[in-house]
């Protein structure tokens, strides 16, 4: 009986996902991806040609069938059995399905729902997310369930709750806030038997971020912390490295730990942190006050957290519209893909998070660029010792949409002096180690789960060719084309068509704006 209903569940699941307009294939008992080169996430140079077997969603074979340029003896390829599936992949570029360590499953003031980010994050090739709190515990675990169970179209998804946060029917402190230790380590606890696979921490007291970091170690979960302006006078970054954060968000408490001349940021005296526009301008002069690049403490801070085992997650996408709005609000797929409420929610306000475009300008835009030269820095460098550096997207925010802002991550990896190798590694091994699951994810290995991301081009040459709208191209006979784009993503062993994924995004998209009578208008433009 058990044997029956399993197999039904099976015929509903392949049923349901073949009923989504061809959007998806299998899983199946066995696939083999056919004459694809190699780009792991190890580091090592690319490979092929090489067909991957993989048999219940397991990889079991990795073999080299040739050489650049000769053809293949097809004797010596891997058989397919009765059932099994061939992908015809000759001639692309195939690596481990990408990781977003930092991604927001939409957000309800965005008018984002679940459906429209997956399908974005899925046709980038971003196999796992690491969402860093939302909309709550609940939600999330929900979402992850059905993930795993491939009821829906998912990445991976790890859920770390917001530190105190309450939702649902996750209410442990009867909605009273943390303020003692005993009560952190009580919301930790309760955290952890919910099922929540780490938490995020914005900041509190030293004496309740010790307690509730000690409490999540003990528990043998891992962490976040985005440390706001809020706290970190008194607890950043190295405080946090020492007390048993696993990673942290962005670049926020790493350039107060790098002071050597003051103990608090230069603000203003009429600085007001609930001011988007003072909070995001006073940022961008941040760095320069950090100790100088390479200097004794610059060294000292950057050894001591890579001895820790420190995650950095920059985020650098995020905030690049500080350095370049016109840049940022003018993206070509804002037009096709941006829902008409996610792009009301980027517009000039004094109450959307990010959307600090009261005043912003030319000096502002400088500082941040020379902000970013000095964090970048840092960042290469810690990357160079041995330390571990994640590829995470922060999207909904700032003019950054989903997959797309995960790609310009990867090429700002790239301007900050990463080897595109290292950079692959970065989105794929690095994400899965700091998750804890680079025994299952992250690389192409026998054993490992069949997570994929294929395309057409090589994105070692140009990592544009990894954007759902592609890469500009002149063909020889002086054409304009585009070229790239994700081909297929894999997930659980199950292809995915990542180009009918953004169409089925586009379409909504157009519906919406349909239904609304909405056109994209640049900020001031009444007409």
């Amino acid at each position: 009986m058990k044997k029956l209903l399993t197999l039904i569940f099976a015929i509903t699941l392949i049923t349901n996902i073949f009923s989504q307009e061809k959007l998806s294939e299998g899983p199946f008992n066995q696939l083999i991806i056919r004459g694809v080169t190699l780009i792991n996430g190890n580091g090592a140079p690319p490979r092929g040609p090489i067909d991957i077997v993989v048999e219940n969603n397991k990889i079991v074979k990795i073999q080299v069938v040739g050489y650049p340029g000769v053809a293949i003896n097809e004797n010596k390829r891997p058989k397919l059995k009765q059932g099994g599936k061939e992908l015809d992949c000759t001639g692309m570029y195939l690596m481990p399905g990408f990781v977003d360590m930092h991604g927001h499953i939409g957000g309800v003031s965005q008018g984002a729902d679940y459906d429209y980010v997956f399908k974005l994050w899925m046709a980038h090739g971003i196999t796992t997310v690491r969402e860093p709190s939302g909309r709550g515990v609940d939600w999330a675990l929900d979402l992850k369930r059905k993930s795993e169970k491939n009821e829906i179209i998912a990445p991976r998804v790890f859920a770390y709750t917001g530190f105190g946060q309450s939702s649902g029917s996750f209410n442990p402190l009867n909605d009273a806030p943390i303020s003692t230790p005993d009560q952190a380590r009580k919301w930790v606890r309760a955290n952890a038997e919910r099922g929540a696979d780490g938490i995020k921490f914005f900041g509190a007291a030293p004496e309740i971020m010790a307690a509730a970091l000690d409490e999540n170690k003990k528990l043998g979960l891992r962490s976040a912390c985005h440390h706001a302006q809020l706290d970190v006078a008194r607890w950043n970054v190295l405080n946090s490295a020492r007390a048993g954060l696993t990673s942290m968000e962005h670049w926020y408490g790493l350039p107060e730990a790098l002071f050597d001349d003051k103990t608090v940021q230069d603000y203003p005296l009429d600085y007001n942190y609930q001011n988007e526009q003072d909070r995001f301008e006073e940022a961008g002069k941040l760095w320069k006050q950090a100790a100088k690049p390479y200097s004794e403490h610059w060294n000292n801070v950057m050894n001591e957290l890579i001895s820790l085992d420190f995650t950095l997650d920059p985020t650098f996408n995020i905030y690049e519209a500080s350095r370049d709005l016109q840049r940022a609000r003018r993206a070509e797929w804002h037009e096709d893909y941006t829902l008409p409420s996610l792009w009301e929610f980027y517009q000039p306000s004094k109450i959307s998070h990010g959307s600090y475009w009261h005043d912003w300008g030319t000096e502002q835009e400088v500082a941040w660029r020379e902000n970013y030269k000095l964090w970048m820095t840092f960042v290469n460098e810690y990357k160079n010792r041995g330390g571990r550096v994640t590829t995470g997207s922060d999207s909904g925010f700032i003019f950054q949409l989903y997959g797309f802002a995960y790609v310009r991550e990867l090429e700002l990896l790239r301007e900050a002096g990463f080897h595109p190798l290292e950079i692959i590694r970065s989105a794929t091994l690095n994400g899965a180690e700091a998750l804890g699951m680079d025994s299952k994810i992250g690389t192409v290995e026998v054993g490992k789960l069949a997570d994929f991301a294929i395309v057409e081009e090589n994105p070692l040459q140009n990592l544009k060719v990894l954007y759902g709208t592609g890469a500009v191209k002149l063909t020889e006979d002086n054409e304009v084309v585009r070229v790239g784009g994700v081909k297929y993503t894999i997930k659980d062993g199950i292809i995915f068509d990542a180009k009918a994924l953004l169409k089925d995004v586009k379409t909504t998209v157009a519906k919406q704006k349909e239904k609304e009578n909405y056109i994209i208008k640049q900020p001031g433009v009444k007409n």
